[in-house]
């Protein structure tokens, strides 16, 4: 199992449709959800991609953005998701953590799938809102620091 973080401008093509394939096979494919997955945050210059690959294959992933906020930047950690075959393995664990080491005392948000929220609470997240809907599907705000 390999580590890996790159910016868009790093990923080769290869590398970039496997984890785009992931995120697409579980958020669209298995949680039936149709929604412009390609949101176009991808290619923004302060977006990190984090990922776990075994054979060049990933198994887990999350993405970290840059969003505005009132006076400084807030850090977004979001498509947080892990292969069907390698969940239970605690890989978003070390990827959450990776991404909030990189991170540090600054600010971060995610949006949570609400099942999956005391999963959050471990690493410092907190509710900041209203269960709201997405596609769907039940989620919370959260945030940490």
């Amino acid at each position: 199992m390999i580590f890996r973080t790159a910016s868009f401008q790093d990923l080769d093509a290869a590398t970039l449709y496997r984890l785009l394939k992931l995120r697409v096979d579980v958020f669209v494919v298995e949680q039936k959800c149709a929604y412009p997955e390609l949101d176009g945050r991808d290619l923004e210059p302060g977006t990190r991609h984090l990922w776990y690959e075994v054979d060049r294959q990933p198994v887990a992933y999350l993405r970290m953005l840059a969003d505005p906020g009132e006076g400084a930047v807030v850090h977004r950690i979001g498509r947080v998701v892990t292969a069907p075959e390698a969940r239970g393995g605690g890989l978003a664990g070390q990827l959450l953590t990776a991404a909030l080491a990189a991170i540090g005392e600054e600010p971060v948000v995610l949006d949570a799938q609400s099942h999956l929220a005391a999963f959050y609470t471990k690493y410092g997240f907190a509710p900041t809102g209203p269960e709201f809907l997405d596609d769907g599907i039940p989620h919370l705000p959260m945030r940490r620091g």
